[in-house]
């Protein structure tokens, strides 16, 4: 049963590859290329650093060495991050689960299957990601030429672990997430966590006077926030000292690491695959059968009652968009079914709180990183690489939640059509409904970071300005392509992503930050040493406003064409 799964998989797999064929080759060029870029581009920012690091005397590989230790131990954390959430799509909000379930097929077969299409999913973007590293790390170290397969089969030992934890982390959310004591337990742990994070992390002071005359003290302090990285039982310990131990050619001490990683991959991953098939059973009917996670507390079966009593009672979300004026009725319905979709899949909302629970994080250390900004050039340059992250966590969110939109409406979206609103209207609608929330909060981030970065007015409403056509032009991108490019068979919003279209999109807007954030940078009045040539500076800002029009509205007018001329 396994195997005929994997074998019908696999061969949809193949067909979606031969059908891009007969898409675009320029669309695929354009794809490989950015591929292929990425690569090059990680891997000689990788092996420039680790070159810097590695120059200091004495210490370049005390520092090399704990910038390892840190990057896998964070990498093991996203990672287990991604497992979950992905686990929990695919095994309890995944049509074909759903269609698995009640046909004569093994539970621990339907979840052996998810569980490894899950850890394909979620484990992908980390190879991608660690390959020029350890390329760039293997080239500074001078290794043989047998670090590299091995070190590709620790890595891939290295992820059965956090997709184990993440599976069972899924399945616990699934089974208990209605109880009471259990939400309780979580949010506590969660305030905790944060807690100790922001004590553990709290800088560290140092005087000029110990930088002069004692710096491995000072040194030593300054990793000694880092020293958790080193803890002997974490699985990317194991990975990062038998990278270490292999390049330095002691194969002896890295086969041992390399051992402990298989054998605690085999121990758990036999669990997984083998004792989890009743736990998987029992999540799915609880996840099928309660109403609402929150179903056990009084206050809100009290809150429920009082709307049951008149069934033509508005809601929260009705009465926030009856508040916008002007607004058609048919267009407030659907801004209103948009955001109780959002809201009710778990899977959607649970990952914008960790990517933007992340992006918190990076502010709230932007406090600390600029009171050491004294000259103009560097406080000009992290500005612009301050606009640059804002961007491309835009570009994500994008991507991952607005190109979609017009594809979760699935084999339903005839019923929207034939509405007298019209599908190019449910466009427009969808695309000002997304803006507004992506300016909330990006210019929102923008402004907060800038006044951390402690910048002047005048920059930081010259980077507001920047960051609100930057937001135009992304939303307008993401849902142009995705009414181009629509998957209306699917419903799971990762795969649909995952696809040609999704990808494309994805490619174009990184390639459009990165050109916008080069073309504002050179052309601002802060970056020629206080010299302001009006000129070029209205000539950069013209370019970069023809280059947002172009990436913005051309996608978007195709789009509505398309609708415009739509076969239901």
């Amino acid at each position: 049963m396994l195997w005929l799964l994997v074998k019908v998989n696999l061969l949809q797999t193949w067909r979606r590859l031969l059908s891009v064929r007969q898409q675009s080759w320029l669309l695929t060029t354009v794809i490989a290329m950015f591929l292929a870029g990425y690569a090059a581009l990680a891997f000689v920012l990788f092996y420039k650093g680790l070159k810097f690091a590695g120059s200091f005397p004495g210490l370049g590989h005390v520092l090399i060495e704990r910038m390892m230790f840190l990057l896998f131990a964070f990498l093991f954390v996203l990672l287990l991050l991604s497992n979950m959430i992905v686990s929990y799509t695919s095994l309890f909000k995944n049509r074909e689960t759903l269609f698995l379930l009640p046909l004569p097929v093994p539970i621990q077969t339907i979840f052996q299957w998810k569980f490894v299409e899950s850890a394909i999913l979620a484990s992908w973007a980390f190879l991608f990601l660690v390959a020029p590293m350890v390329a760039a790390y293997g080239l500074t170290q001078q290794v043989p030429w047998h670090f590299y397969p091995a070190t590709l089969l620790l890595i891939l030992l290295a992820i059965v672990i956090p997709a184990c934890g993440g599976a069972w982390c899924a399945l616990l959310l699934a089974r208990f997430l209605d109880r009471r004591s259990f939400q309780i337990g979580l949010l506590a742990t969660a305030a905790m966590l944060i807690v100790v994070g922001a004590v553990w992390l709290k800088p560290v002071g140092v005087t000029d006077e110990e930088l002069e005359t004692r710096v491995l003290i000072v040194l030593d302090r300054l990793l000694g926030k880092t020293r958790f990285a080193l803890f002997p039982f974490l699985p990317s310990y194991w990975v990062a000292t038998g990278v270490q131990q292999w390049a330095e050619g002691a194969l002896e001490d890295a086969a041992f690491y390399a051992l402990v990683m298989a054998s605690n991959a085999l121990f758990f991953g036999t669990l997984a695959l083998t004792l989890t098939g009743t736990a998987f059973y029992n999540a799915a009917s609880v996840v099928q059968s309660r109403g609402s996670a929150l179903g056990r507390w009084e206050w809100y079966q009290t809150w429920r009652k009082r709307r049951a009593v008149d069934a033509r009672q508005h809601g929260p979300v009705d009465r926030l968009i009856s508040v916008i004026p002007r607004l058609r009725p048919d267009k407030r319905a659907l801004i209103v079914k948009d955001i109780r979709v959002f809201w009710r899949d778990t899977t959607q909302w649970g990952q914008t709180v960790v990517l933007f629970g992340l992006l918190a994080v990076y502010i709230l250390n932007l406090r600390h990183f600029g009171a050491q900004l004294t000259s103009p050039f560097w406080s000009h340059v992290v500005s612009y690489l301050n606009l640059c992250a804002c961007a491309l966590n835009l570009a994500t969110v994008t991507t991952r939640f607005v190109y979609p939109q017009f594809s979760l409406e699935g084999k339903r979206v005839w019923i929207v059509g034939m509405a007298p609103i019209g599908l190019p209207q449910v466009m427009i609608t969808k695309f000002a409904l997304t803006t507004v929330v992506s300016l909330c909060v990006t210019v929102g981030l923008m402004l907060l970071s800038g006044w951390m970065l402690k910048l002047e007015i005048e920059k930081l409403a010259d980077l507001g300005l920047s960051a609100v056509v930057m937001t135009f032009t992304l939303n307008a991108l993401a849902i142009g392509l995705g009414a181009l490019y629509p998957n209306l068979k699917e419903d799971n919003p990762n795969r649909i992503v995952s696809g040609f279209g999704g990808t494309f999109c994805l490619v174009a807007s990184f390639l459009y930050i990165v050109i916008s954030i080069a073309i504002l940078a050179a052309s601002s009045p802060w970056g020629r040493g206080g010299r302001i040539d009006l000129s070029w500076v209205l000539g950069g800002r013209a370019v970069f406003l023809g280059l947002s029009c172009a990436v913005g509205l051309i996608p978007l007018r195709s789009g509505l064409r398309r609708l415009a001329k739509f076969e239901l």
